[in-house]
């Protein structure tokens, strides 16, 4: 996002955005695709909490236990990362405009729109109506010093950390609720038609609600590191310094994980993930190598939305009906395939538009006025 002369803001250009951003977006738009098509689309989210689950083959196991470890939770808290910094990069972009608050308050307000039709009526395990939340939340930290964004990343971080030691009572339903709700998912996922898998969903969302509760405090308080790394110059033009705290970050996070330590393993993994990725992003040679994801990142609010209809309509009764029935190999098999799809889908499309569909129809609505789209506009 740019002004010109502090008098018309307008979105960020293509030559003005940081194409390592936009690759560390792209690839973690992967991890979080191969999470939900396995984990939210294929079963229930809730199976994962049961003592007992249906047998699995070796290979189903080995996969699953590979994702449980290396990508749940960490695709998503790299998101965090990734959106805490560009609501500063918005912020910071804007600092001539004095439309800068209203615009980055109807931003928000939009995705929050974007976000409650996308959980009501697509799929309930949005995460775009947490980040609107959450980004209110975060914007009047912005106005002040890059210390107290520090302070309040590590106060939120260590509430999260408390509540995943001493779980707040009566937040998570009972085993039999959820054995029941299990075998309820089961059958109208599966053999629904949209009506029914409709009603369902939103009988649904009491029960998600606290898995976003337990989490809440956790995005937070990575928007506000996102943003403090923004503020301290980590993320431009900075890869030596990056893959210094990547290789650390990754090392401890992972054997944190190992013993059992899961949620601060989770949020260091994360940053290593996150350094790393941008870090080699950032060298020539790692263009080279990681460019293919930049285009799919630019349009990552296009792709996440298309992935919930696309798998809506491979699992659920109203098209192909796979739910329940699927493999955690044949299922990611899937999510790869569409992955792919997406990737060249996405350079396609942004060599001959500017942006995304849904990117454009959020630039138009945060700007009230129709954006150019045509890359020869």
């Amino acid at each position: 996002m740019a002004c010109d002369g502090g008098a018309f803001p307008r979105p960020t250009g293509a030559q003005e955005r940081i194409d390592a951003i936009d690759v560390l977006r792209g690839i973690a738009l992967l991890g979080v695709l191969a999470i939900n098509v396995v984990m939210e689309f294929r079963v229930s989210i809730f199976e994962q909490f049961l003592a007992s689950k249906p047998p699995a083959s070796p290979l189903d196991d080995a996969i699953e236990t590979i994702l449980t470890l290396a990508v749940e939770l960490k695709a998503l808290a790299l998101f965090s990362l990734l959106f805490g910094a560009g609501l500063a990069i918005q912020f910071d972009r804007l600092a001539d405009s004095e439309r800068r608050t209203p615009l980055l308050v109807r931003r928000l307000a939009v995705l929050l729109a974007f976000g409650l039709i996308h959980l009501c009526l697509i799929w309930n395990g949005d995460i775009l109506t947490e980040y609107a939340l959450a980004g209110l939340i975060v914007l009047p930290f912005l106005f002040g010093p890059r210390w107290l964004l520090a302070v309040a990343a590590l106060a939120s971080l260590l509430l999260y950390l408390a509540m995943q030691a001493f779980p707040p009572a009566g937040l998570f339903p009972s085993t039999e609720t959820i054995t029941q709700h299990v075998a309820d998912a089961t059958r109208i996922y599966a053999t629904g038609g949209f009506l029914d898998v409709l009603a369902f969903r939103l009988r649904e969302i009491p029960l998600i609600a606290p898995l976003h509760a337990f989490i809440f405090p956790r995005t937070i308080g990575l928007f506000l590191l996102g943003a403090f790394a923004w503020r301290a110059g980590l993320l431009q033009n900075a890869p030596g310094r990056l893959l210094w705290i990547a290789a650390p970050c990754i090392g401890l996070g992972a054997a944190l994980i190992l013993v059992g330590t899961e949620a601060l393993g989770t949020i260091l993994l994360a940053l290593g993930y996150g350094a790393g990725i941008i870090g080699i992003a950032s060298l020539r040679s790692g263009k080279a190598l990681l460019g293919w994801a930049a285009p799919l990142g630019r349009m990552a609010f296009t792709n996440y939305l298309a992935q919930s209809l696309i798998f809506g309509w491979i699992f659920y009764g109203y098209g192909l009906g796979l739910f329940g029935r699927l493999g955690v190999a044949s299922a990611l098999a899937i999510g790869l395939a569409v992955y792919a799809g997406q990737v060249l889908f996405s350079a396609w499309w942004l060599r001959r538009y500017r942006y995304g569909p849904v990117e454009w129809l959020w630039r138009t609505l945060m700007y009230g006025a129709a954006q150019p789209m045509r890359q020869t506009a």
